[in-house]
């Protein structure tokens, strides 16, 4: 029997606790069986003078005692590693279950019911039998994505070649380790509890070389790359103060997700991972058409863009290069197989400068690990864990509750109408140039109502941004220009976009656009064009010396005679026509 090494033995038990009841091994067993026999001898030493043992009768004792022994010996182990549904290690040997009770009337009954033990040879059975069988534990979180793989491997020229992709930039690939560094412990730990491939936890280094900044040209965001439709369905926020694409806890439940929705779809890990990169629809459809051709419907045959062909391939080379460096030339740093951040739970809003510093770590280390944040300001509301580092988390809470002062100088304010940033900005307090630095307004906007502006906090204002502002805050801008009617133009004879253009005082491609045309459109006499041309401002009123008396009692006469509906559906000309003279004169001062 291999020597009993204690420290081992139970960093495994602790590893695998279901298995403590097959870790006991045979020798242990039996001494624990010896052990049960003596228990049963000392039971028979407390009955009473000419009375037999206790739970055992008559002149049968000793058999009934050798019975169970042998039975102990020689059943078999029931399923589970207990004997007869007992466990091996603390069972007590008694009578067989069919031996007949010989028990005087009024025993005493300090044994349970009896009950058969069974004591399996070595090797047999399920389980372990001893410690040292279990597979040592991983030394780093490499060795844990290596021992839960379980997609089934590529070897085609497409693997070859990302391999020799990655093989020739070291450099990459150890920025790539760095930054997953932070992460990678939290995705395995999320992955293993889901049930899935360890692989899956790889992903991140093709979407995004684990970088959660990262943003693609099609709009995909974080380090799992969700556009802003898929991200919207799996409820991760986009506002103004925060996107949950890039959001570390929520990005990484979205995409298991969505990748167990995509497997459960597709049934083969392959065709999900294509689905993930290309599209559940795509997917589908190209599927079909190889069905409906007689062809194979695996990933392998299936006729896809070249970055999804591309996809799994690249995977596979990641998987293949973390499991083994040294064969592709690399050396891969080492990655604990521990937690590296922990949540920590707030109930203010609070600015983002100051939880860092309270958690004595850098702004660019705090943004690391909540890179959702948009604003200087962490809304309670919204966003109420943050991720600390792990040695870091009862620092920033004790000096938290130590804290003296405003936890934020930044809070949110609601535009109720269009208005001009200048505007708006009198209205907070701030000068246009930081209201617009702040919310990154280019020039020549304007603010629309029902916007949503960061703005500096007051010193005295107590209450924090509202959850239903936390969650939905936008900011729509609009032209600030002057305002556009659209009317409608007969072309002349001879007119081109040029010259009917340059009659309106507007541009040609202005009027192409307007109208719908080609550049080189030839106009026909009496086609009608739209212009869109600059409203006048409304008149103010002008302020005019007071007219004698006759006049101003001239003024209601002449503005009965003619009623106003009808002037509003004349032209102009006629309308000023029917005016009176003394209105005539005023308008023209």
């Amino acid at each position: 029997m291999k020597p009993f090494r204690a420290p081992a033995r139970l960093a495994a038990l602790q590893r695998h606790p279901q298995l403590a009841g097959h870790l006991v091994s045979p020798a242990i067993r039996l001494g624990l069986a010896a052990l049960a026999l003596l228990a049963l001898a000392a039971c028979a030493s407390v009955s009473p003078p000419g009375e037999p043992p206790a739970g055992v009768a008559g002149p049968h004792a000793a058999g009934a005692v050798a019975a169970g022994a042998t039975a102990a010996a020689a059943a078999p182990r029931a399923p589970g590693g207990s004997a007869g549904g007992v466990n091996a290690a603390t069972a007590t040997a008694t009578a067989p279950a069919d031996a007949p009770s010989t028990a005087a009337p009024g025993a005493r009954a300090l044994l349970p019911e009896p009950r058969p033990v069974a004591v399996p040879p070595p090797g047999e059975g399920p389980g372990v039998d001893t410690l040292d069988d279990l597979p040592p534990p991983p030394r780093d979180l490499w060795d844990r994505i290596k021992a839960g793989r379980g997609i089934p491997e590529l070897h085609d020229n497409w693997v070859e070649q990302r391999e020799a992709y990655y093989s020739a930039r070291p450099d990459y690939v150890a920025r790539m380790v760095s930054r997953g560094g932070r992460y990678l412990f939290h995705i395995v730990e999320e992955v293993e509890k889901r049930g899935l491939p360890t692989e899956l936890a790889l992903l991140p280094f093709i979407e995004s070389a684990f970088n959660p900044q990262a943003i693609s040209s099609a709009q995909a965001a974080g380090m799992w790359q969700f556009i802003p439709s898929t991200g919207k369905y799996f409820d991760l926020k986009q506002n103004l103060f925060r996107d949950d694409r890039r959001s570390v806890v929520a990005s990484t439940q979205a995409a298991l997700d969505y990748l167990t929705r995509l497997h459960g779809m597709f049934k083969d890990w392959h065709l999900a991972l294509a689905a993930y990169n290309w599209g559940e629809g795509n997917v589908q459809r190209a599927i079909e058409r190889n069905r409906r051709a007689g062809l194979p419907t695996d990933y392998a045959n299936l006729r896809m863009p070249r970055e999804t062909r591309d996809y799994v391939p690249k995977l596979q080379a990641i998987e293949n290069i973390l499991a083994d460096p040294a064969r592709y030339g690399l050396s891969v740093a080492s990655l604990p197989n521990e937690a590296v951040f922990r949540s920590v739970a707030i109930e203010r809003d609070i600015d983002v400068a100051l939880a860092a510093r309270l958690a004595g770590i850098g702004v660019d280390e705090f943004k690391a690990l909540n890179p959702q944040m948009n604003k200087p300001v962490i809304l309670a509301a919204g966003t109420p864990v943050i991720l600390l580092p792990h040695d870091n988390a009862l620092l920033f809470a004790a000096r938290l509750g130590q804290h003296d002062g405003p936890l934020a100088s930044w809070t949110a304010w609601t535009a109720p109408s269009t208005m001009k940033v200048s505007e708006a900005a009198e209205r907070v307090g701030m000068t246009e140039a930081a209201l617009r630095e702040a919310n990154r307004i280019p020039p020549r906007m304007q603010v629309r109502a029902g916007s949503t502006l960061l703005v500096a906090r007051a010193a005295h204002k107590e209450t924090d941004v509202p959850e239903h502002i936390a969650d939905n805050a936008m900011l729509a801008l609009a032209p600030d220009a002057p305002a556009r009617r659209r009317v409608q133009v007969k072309a002349r004879s001879g007119d081109t976009l040029a010259s009917f253009a340059r009659r309106h005082r507007v541009s040609a491609e202005e009027v192409a656009h307007w109208n719908r045309l080609g550049p080189q459109a030839r106009l026909q006499a009496g086609q009608t064009l739209v212009v869109m041309t600059v409203a006048a401002p409304a008149a103010a009123p002008r302020r005019t010396a007071a007219a004698p008396a006759r006049r101003v009692a001239a003024a209601p006469a002449a503005r009965a005679s003619a009623p106003a509906p009808a002037a509003r559906t004349k032209p102009r000309s006629q309308a000023s026509a029917r005016a009176p003279a003394p209105q005539t004169r005023v308008a023209q001062r």
